[in-house]
């Protein structure tokens, strides 16, 4: 087949075994060209600049700069590189923040090597492609309720902070310059749009649901 056929495809992973793998397989496919191979998400994106791949299949838990980040940077300054997200589990947070970067596919290591040429060829493309996994996480992701505190403002945090480090109002007020009158009204807010009752309520959500740093 002419090489101007063939999809150039570059192979990121931070295991030489895995990156030896996927060689092996493009190889056995005409139509599959490699054209390189990184270890971490910094080289991949240099790489991709000097080898200019069709495709890039990326791991996205890579010590250094993960997937994501290599992602993001590839489609900012190569819009035309696609990008198939391949890594060993599926993590609903992951995949959306993968996506979001631009990835046009998410799939599993597990997938078999003719389903993954297959993909290959789809985001090539320009048709994305998800693991029945990943098409799940992001039904959930768009289907579960918000994370509480989400509507609370910059200032309402820093409230909600100092309560949880046990302040009175008169002592949040000290704190931030601001009358006790204020601070009951940023009281009162914080604990309304947490849904709480109370305080103490307050203070047991922020901490389960991380609210504060």
């Amino acid at each position: 087949m002419p090489d101007q056929d063939r999809i150039r495809v570059m192979v990121v992973d931070d295991h030489a075994v895995v990156r030896s793998g996927l060689t092996a397989f493009l190889s056995a496919f005409q139509d599959l060209e490699l054209v390189g191979e990184a270890g971490d998400g910094q080289q991949a994106v240099q790489m991709c600049a000097e080898r200019t791949p069709d495709v890039v299949l990326m791991d996205v838990m890579m010590p250094g700069m993960d997937g994501i980040e290599a992602t993001r940077l590839i489609k900012r300054a190569s819009p035309q590189v696609q990008v198939l997200a391949l890594t060993s589990f599926i993590d609903d947070e992951l995949v959306k923040k993968v996506l979001e970067a631009g990835a046009a596919g998410y799939l599993l290591k597990n997938v078999s090597h003719v389903q993954l040429a297959q993909a290959i060829r789809e985001v090539h493309a320009g048709r994305p492609t998800l693991a029945p996994e990943a098409t799940q996480a992001l039904i959930r992701a768009a289907t579960a309720p918000p994370t509480p505190g989400h509507d609370l403002t910059a200032r309402e945090r820093e409230v909600l902070a100092l309560i949880v480090q046990g302040m009175s109002n008169p002592q949040i007020a000290n704190e931030l310059f601001v009358t006790e009158s204020t601070v009951k009204s940023h009281v009162s807010n914080v604990i309304s749009k947490l849904g709480v009752a109370s305080r103490t309520e307050a203070v047991a959500l922020a901490l389960k649901h991380h609210l504060i740093e």
